[in-house]
């Protein structure tokens, strides 16, 4: 077994091809815990994983997964960089190891832009002893999304009973392009509210935001309570909710 942490470089750039070889299997694999990646516009992102190969082989490279669109062997990643640990012997006799893993994906990267938000396929790779190595297409869907940020105002603070609440916000999106948040115009964002002494928010309404990502509504003031806004993604957008805001009902 091929022992030390093992650091693939990729550069956000096109799988290496060449042929495949066998006798080597992947299995138990998790990317992110089965949640979606999402990713901002200045922070890398460090996703972690864990999978299991089995194999008899000798090996040269750190085994790793990671996500590809094309072909598993000649297409596109989107990490600029992958650290793979140690085996963790399961049967030596069989050959079958656990391993841990990080994924970093930098949305800084010169080749790292909006196109890359969506779905995205997993693949296993180990560098065999010599030039081979093993590829195999793990069947497992993996989506990378873009950023969203929403805020909230409720007023007016405090208000009487039985009066108007007008709840306004804004959403946002990370453009990878540009580096920048922008206005995510025609979403539809949820108005939930959360009542004083309550640990769960009720939707109230819904709306669509402007061309400019701005959200508003209004309520009647019943009692006491947090008000927030909450999106709830999409193929290409990650979820995101504001931070609440309480008024107090007189």
């Amino acid at each position: 077994m091929a022992g030390g942490a093992a650091i693939l470089l990729t550069g956000v750039a096109a799988v290496p091809a060449g042929a495949a070889e066998g006798g080597v299997s992947f299995s138990r694999v998790s990317v992110n815990g089965g949640k979606p990646i999402v990713v901002g516009v200045t922070e890398e992102v460090e996703v972690p994983a864990s999978f299991r190969m089995t194999t008899k082989l000798k090996y040269d490279g750190g085994p790793t997964v990671y996500p590809y669109r094309g072909n598993a062997t000649s297409g596109d990643t989107p990490q600029t960089a992958i650290i793979t640990s140690d085996c963790e012997v399961v049967d030596k006799a069989k050959g079958i190891c656990d391993f841990d893993e990080w994924l970093y994906i930098d949305p800084r990267h010169i080749d790292f832009g909006n196109e890359d938000a969506g779905t995205w396929k997993t693949a296993g790779r180990v560098y065999l002893a010599g030039d081979a190595y093993d590829t195999d297409d793990l069947n497992l869907p993996l989506q990378i999304k873009r950023a969203t940020r929403v805020t909230a105002n409720a007023s007016p603070e405090p208000v009487t009973a039985g009066r108007t609440i007008t709840v306004t916000g804004k959403i946002t999106r990370a453009n990878w392009d540009t580096h920048t948040y922008q206005a995510y115009a025609g979403r539809t964002v949820s108005l939930q509210f959360k009542a004083a002494g309550s640990s769960s928010y009720t939707t109230v309404k819904k709306v669509t935001s402007s061309s400019t990502g701005s959200l508003k509504a209004t309520a009647k003031a019943t009692r006491s309570g947090t008000w927030r806004w909450a999106f709830y993604g999409n193929s290409v957008s990650g979820s995101k909710s504001s931070n609440g805001d309480y008024v107090v009902v007189k």
